[in-house]
């Protein structure tokens, strides 16, 4: 008998969550963000049921060519650009595009030679502080871009990225936008035409449609979780992706006074039914989620008690004194958002997505109940 651990990935979920952006920002395509594996989703799988997507977007060249090496042939666009200029041969040869952000990669680009045309996004640092160039220092590099021989004019755009926009009232997004609004219209000025830009992530998608212009890049949305911020009360209608669920493989009656689990943490107030869980941190489950955190067995919540360990957790069952060995248990997913045990845990939804280890298999459903 195999592990009863397994994540469950609805790929109708997904192409509904996919439509949800679509509906909201009609008048942009979309470059779904399938960076690591999708968020723990799968890349390749995903990357097919989002065929409809303008584009995909990666952090690295590894992960751009997982897709090419599986035969997806949409545009693929890496969102870091390349680390080392030997990536630049293998980048135009697959027909990646480029995000460029510092400094170096223009003088790589400078010096490369190449007969075929590459399509570049030149990052705008707008108030992020992470990647791209200043508002100031950008215009230049625009201009250098631009005389290279093998980027049409057509093949130049503008990209920044939003860091408060999953919190609504913020007025950081505001400065942000009207930053690259100036920057890039100046630009288009100083040009003669107008081009392409992308600005918006999942939270900007469905809340600021001021943000939207050509591309819109959802990421976490696609994967059924809210991007915005504990609190927010406008729902999304977004349907989870990955269940993840396990089995009881083990329940015990224990007495008033016993300690469960490593350290002895948590204490039985009363004689009660505790179960064990097949799954811990070494499938993903953050060890740091306390003592309380919900989990659903046979469909009805109960509460996570004591320490997780690598490969198992325990469950206080008073709720549900008739459950037994082999009864299922969903962690996050259908009927448990993982944004809660996200919360509950001190981190947010990406994480613990991302975090679903190599070993956790994945079934894709196509159809309700049945593998794809």
């Amino acid at each position: 008998m195999t592990r009863p651990l397994r994540a469950r990935i609805d790929l109708q979920a997904l192409a509904h969550n996919f439509s949800v952006a679509r509906n909201a920002a009609p008048n942009s395509r979309i470059m779904a963000v399938i960076k690591a594996n999708a968020y723990g989703h799968g890349a390749v799988p995903v990357s097919r049921a989002l065929a409809n997507a303008d584009a995909y977007a990666v952090a690295s060249v590894e992960e751009a060519m997982q897709l090419r090496e599986a035969g997806i042939r949409q545009d693929i666009v890496l969102l870091e650009g390349v680390f080392e200029p030997a990536e630049l041969e293998l980048a135009v040869t697959h027909q990646l595009q480029l995000v460029v952000h510092t400094p170096e990669q223009v003088r790589w680009l400078e010096t490369f030679r190449s007969d075929a045309s590459v399509r570049l996004w030149l990052k705008l640092n707008t108030g992020m502080n992470r990647l791209g160039f200043s508002p100031r220092d950008a215009l230049p590099v625009w201009q250098r871009l631009q005389r290279l021989s093998y980027v049409k004019s057509a093949g130049l755009r503008w990209m920044s990225h939003l860091a408060c926009a999953d919190e609504y009232h913020n007025p950081a997004t505001s400065r942000q936008l009207n930053s690259f609004v100036e920057t890039v219209q100046f630009a288009d000025s100083l040009q003669g035409a107008r081009a392409e830009r992308s600005l918006a992530n999942s939270a900007a998608l469905l809340t600021r449609p001021d943000t939207h212009f050509d591309w819109v890049r959802p990421g976490i949305m696609l994967y059924g979780v809210s991007p915005m911020v504990p609190g927010y009360e406008a729902g999304f209608n977004l349907r989870p992706v990955m269940t993840l669920e396990s089995r009881l493989i083990a329940v015990h009656e224990l007495q008033k006074g016993d300690a469960i689990g490593y350290g002895q943490t948590w204490t039985c107030p009363e004689a009660m039914p505790v179960g064990v869980v097949a799954i811990g941190y070494g499938d993903g489950y953050p060890r740091h989620a306390p003592s309380g955190t919900p989990v659903l067995v046979n469909g009805n919540t109960a509460p996570l008690v004591g320490r997780v360990s690598m490969d198992m957790l325990c469950v206080d069952l008073r709720g549900q004194p008739e459950a037994k060995c082999g009864d299922p248990v969903v962690l996050w997913g259908e009927g448990l958002p993982v944004e809660g045990i996200a919360e509950r845990a001190g981190t947010i939804g990406y994480e613990l997505l991302c975090g679903v280890s190599a070993r956790v298999p994945r079934f894709y459903q196509t159809v309700p109940g049945r593998p794809a």
